[in-house]
């Protein structure tokens, strides 16, 4: 089996998932785990329901992650995004179980979750969340940029 034939979304259509469900997240081999470096993820549409009052909240989430053996598909990750639509969390749980999600999928060497969610009510709200595995070393890079959050 060759890299990528584990995937089964890449190149198929599928339908959007109508509600959360990381199953539907897949994960292929770095082809560098050897080499450190950065992967960024820029979601733009993200959308979610307030548990509450049901109305639709917006952010663009920002996925930064150093890989170490296996990384993320992409058409993967948003349909999992996607099934957040019809989803009630709030923004900071929601950006709490992606990382987690995520770290399941793909235990990579550090990884950084943040939602910058739309104002509703005046209000603005940019949770933050980040994991070091303890097998790398990024412990502190992980406690420092937790607190430069404080700067934004």
């Amino acid at each position: 089996m060759t890299a990528h034939e584990e995937l089964t979304l890449l190149g198929s259509r599928v339908g959007i998932p109508t509600d959360y469900d990381p199953s539907v997240l897949e994960s292929f081999e770095n082809a560098h785990p050897d080499r450190d470096y950065l992967v960024t993820l820029r979601c733009p549409e993200f959308t979610t329901l307030c548990p509450i009052t049901g109305q639709p909240d917006f952010a663009t989430m920002i996925i930064n992650y150093i890989p170490d053996k296996r990384m993320v598909e992409s058409k993967s990750l948003k349909l999992y995004l996607f099934g957040f639509r019809n989803h009630g969390d709030f923004h900071e749980d929601v950006t709490n179980v992606i990382l987690n999600d995520l770290v399941e999928l793909m235990r990579p060497k550090y990884i950084e979750v943040k939602g910058l969610f739309v104002p509703r009510g005046g209000i603005a709200i940019h949770p933050f969340a980040n994991w070091a595995n303890p097998d790398f070393g990024y412990g502190d890079k992980a406690a420092a940029r937790l607190f430069e959050q404080l700067d934004d």
